[in-house]
């Protein structure tokens, strides 16, 4: 970890981290913040959007605790242009991960999605649980405090 590492978070995660303050995909996307950057690209933060807008999660969350979820993602956020089309996931909706994160140099892919988990690794980045990230991220948290 040294503070130039990219991420990529699959919609399911963002949703959860907004939704659950304390859940463990919260701590995962502000243990990203801290210790490197989150890659987003239109399409990502296109389905995020519309993920985020759909009436189930209204009574978790407001309409301006989202807004400011996004605009906060947004500024935190490097925005990527995809450079190239990927289709290889088992979900073609789930390639705009792939392509995120080949383009930005992403060094972990985390997902709760099995199209995506099942892959493990694709061209060197890292397709994690967010429970994976968080004993990787605390273990090298762990271990540059001792």
């Amino acid at each position: 970890m040294n503070g130039n590492d990219y991420f990529v978070f699959d919609t399911n995660v963002l949703v959860s981290a907004l939704i659950f303050e304390n859940s463990r995909p919260s701590r995962a996307f502000r243990y990203a913040l801290q210790i490197g950057q989150i890659l987003l690209s239109p399409p990502v933060l296109e389905e995020v959007n519309e993920v985020m807008s759909r009436e189930k999660f209204e009574r978790y969350v407001t309409v301006e605790e989202r807004e400011e979820f996004l605009e906060a993602l947004v500024a935190h956020a490097k925005f990527i242009d995809t450079t190239e089309q990927i289709r290889i996931c088992r979900d073609p909706k789930d390639d705009k991960f792939l392509e995120l994160a080949a383009s930005g140099g992403a060094s972990y892919i985390v997902s709760g999605d099995m199209d995506l988990l099942d892959l493990g690794v694709f061209r060197g980045i890292e397709i994690v649980k967010v429970e994976d990230f968080l004993k990787w991220i605390e273990g090298g948290i762990s271990d540059e405090e001792e």
